[in-house]
């Protein structure tokens, strides 16, 4: 199971990181076509958002699996590490429950949509476009699952990336100002 959480992470940051960048290069054509050549690409409008909506819709999945996604944590942060982890479990049984619900709803609200709705510039069937939404939902409930039962069962507590940083960082700069003390003293001694 470890091979296929390692392997899903990897797509899933790759995908990320594809999006991104084909937003971004869609839209920076975009902006030279406009102000050099005074035309414009209806259809990189419509594809730069259909991008962005799917790296947003995606990068949430990824920031759930990374435990990185918005939460309101400074009451947690006062109660023992024990405790905090349980009321985290039930707030994400809230966050699962409302993920089923999406996916239901976005299946049914799919299911329903006819053929002939498509993106205006771009031709696609809408359904197609709308198809991420139900596998992203799905996605990060099987994320904070995951997450859950590395904090739960097995004892890790995977904490968001930039956190650890500003950890460090912080550790750095305790270890420069100790190093600076430690200086001054043999000077001063």
């Amino acid at each position: 199971m470890t091979a296929f959480f390692n392997f899903l992470d990897r797509i899933e940051s790759h995908i990320c990181r594809l999006l991104l960048a084909g937003f971004v290069v869609l839209l920076f054509v975009q902006i030279v076509a406009r102000q050099f050549f005074s035309y414009s690409y209806t259809w990189i409008e419509e594809l730069s958002v259909i991008l962005f909506v799917w790296f947003a819709y995606l990068g949430a999945a990824y920031a759930a699996r990374i435990a990185a996604h918005n939460r309101v944590t400074f009451h947690l942060n006062a109660l023992p590490r024990k405790t905090a982890r349980i009321i985290e479990a039930i707030g994400d049984l809230f966050w699962i429950a409302f993920n089923i619900v999406m996916v239901w709803q976005c299946v049914q609200f799919i299911s329903r949509m006819k053929p002939f709705v498509k993106a205006q510039t771009l031709g696609w069937e809408m359904r197609f476009v709308y198809l991420l939404l139900p596998i992203s939902f799905a996605l990060m409930t099987v994320r904070i699952l995951q997450v859950n039962y590395m904090k739960l069962v097995q004892g890790i507590d995977p904490r968001d990336p930039d956190e650890i940083k500003t950890e460090l960082v912080l550790d750095l700069a305790r270890d420069e100002v100790a190093a600076y003390e430690k200086q001054q003293d043999r000077k001063n001694g």
